[in-house]
């Protein structure tokens, strides 16, 4: 796979270039700065970018909103977010335009090089890859929604792993259940939660959307 990097921390940086070359991908290009990565994932329209959320000039949101900028250029470009700390209102951000092909993952998971691996393989793939950590902070938040309310404990554990972007068979193996089964648990779940089968959207982001915009 073609793939930008960009972080700011130099050391970081140059580990992740290492570690994705070893995978056997290309990296076409870093950047270090918010503008620097706008300007990469428009030249060079990665397969999948590393995008760090706080990035110069301001250390604040500048390496998220170089992402938002280029998704709305090409959309569905496929963005891995890379963040210090659980936040939710980045996820939510990530997700809102509808469109697959994003990730949310702690910087700590870099170091877990076959979880990173498949992340970018599932973003690359138009799919969704959330770090498990994410979901248990976003879990133990509290917080709550009507429409989650109404869905069965097993339907709750089957979205929860959709967040992660495991595909049916991969939930099924993690819950012991067969493929047939999670797709009825996930029709169920979408019908509750009041997401039609529409072609123009894809129900899985759709779900997780939901699911992360408890509030």
């Amino acid at each position: 796979m073609r793939i930008v990097v960009a972080e700011d921390l130099y050391l970081l940086r140059e580990g992740m270039v290492r570690l994705i070359e070893a995978y056997g991908h290309e990296v076409v290009a870093t950047a270090a700065t918010g503008p620097e990565t706008l300007e990469a994932l428009l030249k060079w329209r990665p397969d999948v970018s590393v995008v760090d959320v706080r990035m110069p000039p301001n250390q604040s949101d500048e390496g998220l909103k170089a992402a938002l900028a280029a998704r709305r250029e090409l959309p569905g470009l496929p963005v891995l977010i890379l963040s210090q700390h659980v936040e939710q209102l980045y996820a939510r951000e990530l997700l809102a335009d509808g469109a697959s092909g994003v990730g949310y993952f702690l910087k700590e998971s870099v170091f877990d090089a076959d979880q990173f691996d498949d992340a970018l393989h599932r973003v690359a793939g138009g799919g969704t890859a959330m770090d498990p950590a994410v979901i248990t902070k976003l879990l133990s938040s509290g917080s709550s929604n009507r429409r989650l309310e109404g869905l069965t404990e097993r339907e709750h554990s089957v979205l929860g792993l959709m967040a992660e972007g495991l595909s049916n068979q991969a939930i099924g193996q993690r819950l012991f259940l067969s493929e047939s089964a999670v797709s009825k648990y996930t029709t169920s779940m979408f019908g509750k939660l009041g997401i039609t089968d529409d072609d123009s959207s894809n129900r899985r982001v759709l779900a997780v959307l939901t699911y992360l915009n408890q509030s």
